[in-house]
């Protein structure tokens, strides 16, 4: 097969077809760019507090105005979507690793083993994802990095059953028959023939629950669990403004905008490659 019959230029073409889901990862790119080079982006520092200019309307000089502290806004911002976009990134990563290697492991092993992860993942979907991570904050504590944990957690579940599922179709397949045959054993098997064969649901998995955990980490910081000022953060910015709502507007409206934008960004990208990855609608 050629390079450019290859099964990811396939889905590169196909993706690149969907025009809403390219439209939404231009915006995608743009948010981390602004979010990642906030430093550079803006004059202003997020913590340097201007007392004398606190609650400063919409202006060219400050353009989503100031906090409770005189502190600039689009800063605040941009240095809380690159909070949220860390942690949200590093949960994801970290229950992929775990998720695939449980599901992996589960389904190819079999017997005891199998049976208790998947009934210890049986009992982790019977709870709320954000009670889940709401619990292990609380047990945890607040912190940038204990919300990683707790977000991981509440997402666990799954993407091992998605792992689990997909690993169980390809079991009895004859490739994996002759890597038996040959004499690998079922490590081999797992990460050389298992893993990279179910790869295609767990990208799409991933890329649909990043926006997931941004929602749960603004929500976590915006019930004071995630996290903790004077750090910005999404939620933490409108969990502080939502007792000026009625004096001062921007400081809810803004963060509010940043995080649906961002929601919408990923769930529309996800979309796209969910559908650029289905063999069914490939021509």
């Amino acid at each position: 097969m050629t390079k450019s019959n290859s099964q990811l230029a396939v889905a590169a073409r196909q993706f690149r077809r969907n025009r809403l889901a390219m439209v939404a990862l231009a915006f995608l790119l743009l948010i981390v760019f602004a979010c990642s080079f906030e430093k550079y982006l803006t004059p202003y520092d997020y913590d340097v507090q201007n007392i004398r200019n606190r609650f400063a309307p919409v202006s060219l000089k400050h353009i989503c105005g100031t906090d409770q502290f005189g502190r600039d806004l689009f800063t605040r911002i941009l240095k809380g979507g690159q909070i949220s976009l860390l942690v949200a990134t590093c949960a994801v990563m970290l229950t992929a690793v775990c998720g695939v290697i449980l599901g992996s492991t589960a389904a190819i092993f079999g017997g005891v083993y199998g049976n208790a992860v998947m009934r210890f993942m049986d009992v982790l979907m019977s709870i709320p994802g954000m009670l889940l991570a709401v619990a292990v904050s609380t047990a945890l504590g607040t912190g940038i990095y204990k919300s990683v944990y707790a977000i991981a957690l509440a997402q666990l579940a799954n993407l091992t059953r998605v792992m689990y599922s997909s690993a169980l179709t390809i079991k009895g397949q004859d490739y994996l028959e002759a890597a038996r045959a040959n004499g690998a054993s079922k490590l081999r098997i797992i990460f050389k023939y298992v893993i990279p064969n179910c790869l295609a649901p767990i990208i799409v998995q991933v890329s649909m629950r990043l926006g997931t955990c941004i929602s749960m980490i603004a929500s976590l910081s915006f019930i004071g669990l995630g996290v903790q000022p004077p750090t910005p953060e999404w939620g933490a910015i409108l969990n502080t403004g939502r007792q000026y709502i009625r004096q001062y507007w921007p400081m809810v409206t803004f963060p509010g905008i940043a995080i649906a934008l961002t929601l919408i960004c990923f769930n529309l990208v996800g979309d796209g490659i969910r559908d650029a990855l289905d063999p069914r609608l490939k021509r």
